[in-house]
């Protein structure tokens, strides 16, 4: 240790470097980490948390609307500003809960942008004690840097534009938004203006939103969003964007012409690698251009170790988290770990939500041995049954018939999120649908029809 400053140097401040510093620190090691932006990371500062404040805020108005059915009368407004200072009140409060939290644990915490130039040797400029660059050592290096959003830079006008980034910002809402993208940030952000009160279009260029994700999942919340005013653009992209005087023309390939306020893309996210100094490290990236690791996410550099989004694995913030751990434990207790990305739960906090965990199922017809048997249905839950919306719930089981056991399970409905968290405990253990069945049902609830289902294929229910 004598050789350097720090027995670990943590590049990026998000949910997985702090928690890598914390444990290590906590551990007597002495250690140090830079951020180039706020403490906190993309999850607490530009995504999770503030994402689902705005979804919160987006829903009170269809909430408002529900209440009219149970003989409520709501005047309502919304005051765009106030909730992003309030928004933002409450952000700051949390990455200074991160920050306090890395002091209490002994950890030095650099503001600024830390690169690469040898293996050990990390530089930040403008951070030295005459105001030039501070130049440390470390005897290992973590980089937990995330991803940042990805926007077609050739596409002509892509300049009058803006990320999910910008959109936590914007100085007042807008009357009109298209956002290009399918999968979680664009789906849940369009919940988000359309609940506001915001022309809503979503354009993506697949054949249905959440690629990757249940095919009866991808068609059931395509349908519902729409029941919210959303339009949905499917199989087309963007040809140009064209300012004028009153809103900027998004022309598509299709031929259509869309004029809207504001122009948001959601089209994905890259590991944030760039100017790094990650070769002159020995660091290599794979063919996704994330940093490439091992299984207990060592880079190529034999002191160097990378965790979270920046390599491109499973790119959750408790994934994150979980590297983190393992991490620790591997390099420092000399306890090898990996963690185990099967049958890990996911939430999309679309309007309504969806949750899932383990296999869909073309996953598990394509992976099982032997037949897959689906279970599957459809209804409208009890608060919404009252008012007489068709609003539909989605809850599906899948099972692998040679063993019985419950590969996936998928639900796209109010508090979906909250109820695939406990039911990915069952499907991590392992458990058999027989075992499903035997669990009483808590009545009247949503998910009580997951121990309900005894029908394979799908069918068509009411609740109650």
């Amino acid at each position: 240790m004598a050789d350097y400053d720090y027995d670990l140097f943590v590049i990026g401040a998000g949910s997985g470097g702090v928690r890598a510093a914390r444990l290590t620190a906590l551990g007597g090691k002495k250690v140090a980490i830079a951020e180039e932006h706020r403490v906190g990371g993309t999850c607490v500062i530009r995504g999770c948390v503030p994402k689902k404040f705005m979804v919160m805020a987006s829903d009170f108005a269809h909430q408002f609307h529900t209440a009219e059915g149970y003989g409520w009368t709501v005047e309502a407004s919304f005051d765009w500003p106030k909730f992003i200072e309030t928004k933002d009140v409450e952000i700051a409060r949390l990455s200074g809960i991160y920050a306090a939290n890395l002091g209490k644990a002994g950890v030095e915490l650099i503001h600024g942008r830390a690169v690469l130039t040898d293996a050990h040797t990390v530089v930040i400029a403008g951070k030295g004690e005459d105001g030039g660059d501070l130049t440390v050592t470390a005897e290992r290096i973590l980089i937990a840097t995330g991803g940042r959003p990805w926007m077609p830079e050739e596409l002509p006008g892509i300049e009058h534009a803006i990320t999910s980034e910008e959109a936590f910002h914007l100085p007042e809402l807008p009357k009109r938004i298209l956002i290009a993208g399918g999968g979680y940030i664009a789906v849940e952000f369009a919940g988000i203006f359309a609940g506001l009160g915001v022309e809503t279009t979503l354009i993506y260029r697949g054949p249905n939103i959440l690629r990757g994700f249940d095919d009866d999942v991808r068609a059931h919340l395509a349908g519902e969003i729409e029941k919210r005013g959303i339009k949905v653009v499917l199989g087309c992209q963007h040809k140009e964007i064209r300012k004028t005087d009153s809103g900027l023309v998004n022309v598509l390939e299709n031929g259509m012409e869309l004029e809207t306020d504001v122009v948001m893309f959601a089209t994905g996210r890259v590991p944030h690698v760039k100017s790094l100094g990650l070769e002159t490290a020995g660091v290599a990236l794979n063919d996704k251009g994330a940093i490439q690791v091992d299984t207990l996410s060592k880079t190529t550099a034999d002191n160097i170790w990378a965790i979270g989004d920046v390599t491109d694995r499973m790119n959750l913030t408790p994934v994150a988290i979980r590297e983190a751990v393992a991490f620790h434990e591997t390099v420092y207790k000399d306890n090898p770990q990996h963690f185990d990305y099967e049958a890990v739960a996911t939430a999309v906090f679309s309007q309504p939500p969806v949750g899932t965990v383990g296999l869909s199922e073309s996953e598990a017809r394509r992976t099982c041995s032997g037949a897959v048997d689906i279970y599957s249905t459809k209804f409208r839950p009890m608060k919404y049954a009252f008012t007489g919306s068709d609003e539909r719930v989605l809850m599906k089981l899948v099972v692998d018939a040679s063993n019985d056991r419950v590969v996936g399970v998928h639900i796209v409905g109010p508090e979906a999120p909250e109820m695939i968290q406990l039911a990915a405990i069952a499907v991590k253990a392992g458990l058999t649908k027989a075992q499903w069945d035997a669990t009483c049902a808590v009545h009247p609830t949503m998910a009580e029809e997951l121990v309900t289902l005894k029908v394979k294929q799908n069918q068509e229910t009411s609740a109650g």
